[in-house]
C-alpha cells in the first residue's frame, strides 16, 4: 500500500474523499462553536462522523494495492 496512490485527480473517489472530509471538518466545527440544541448538535456530529468514515473508505479504495484486484493467474 502506497500513500502516493492517494492523489489520483482523474478518479471520482479522490474528489468525493476531498469533499466529504472538508464537509466533516465544517460540520465538526459547527457542532463545537455554535450554541445549538442538543438534538441538532448530535445530528450534526453524527453526519460529521459518517462523512469522515465514508471519506476514509474512499481513501482506502485509492491506496489499496491494485494487484489484489487482478484475477488470479492460471
Amino acid at each position: 500500500m502506497k500513500l502516493g496512490r492517494l492523489f489520483q485527480p482523474r478518479k471520482s473517489e479522490f474528489w468525493l474523499m476531498l469533499v466529504l472530509n472538508a464537509l466533516s471538518a465544517v460540520l465538526g466545527w459547527l457542532a463545537q462553536t455554535r450554541s445549538l440544541g442538543v438534538a441538532v448538535s448530535l445530528m450534526i456530529a453524527v453526519f460529521a462522523v459518517g462523512n469522515a468514515l465514508l471519506g476514509a473508505r474512499f481513501a482506502w479504495l485509492l491506496v489499496r494495492d491494485p494487484a489484489s484486484d487482478a484475477p488470479p493467474r492460471d
